[in-house]
């Protein structure tokens, strides 16, 4: 699975150094940058998470799923988030 945070309508994901690259990472990356949206790989403290205006994850099974709650702190508005829907919209219609 890869994490994805998104805040101040930018969207961030770690590095591939920390994680295993796989097709799902790199399709929800071109999606998002083919809809506008900027994407920044950056290393990430957990207190960034709990600020973040939304939070997903991807992989093979889990696909684009949206995180409403790390460690009892609300994400956003504690449901999926715009950018999120949009995505997995877009996902969904290509996988």
């Amino acid at each position: 699975e890869n994490l994805f945070w998104i805040r101040n309508g930018v969207i961030y994901t770690t590095p591939t150094a920390t994680v295993l690259e796989g097709i799902t990472r790199e399709s929800i990356i071109k999606i998002a940058k083919d809809m506008g949206y900027q994407v920044q790989e950056k290393y990430i403290c957990r207190d960034e998470l709990y600020i973040s205006d939304e939070v997903f994850f991807s992989g093979t099974a889990a696909e684009v799923t949206p995180i409403r709650e790390i460690d009892n702190y609300q994400i956003g508005e504690g449901k999926r988030g715009p950018v999120t829907e949009n995505i997995q919209k877009k996902f969904y219609l290509i996988a």
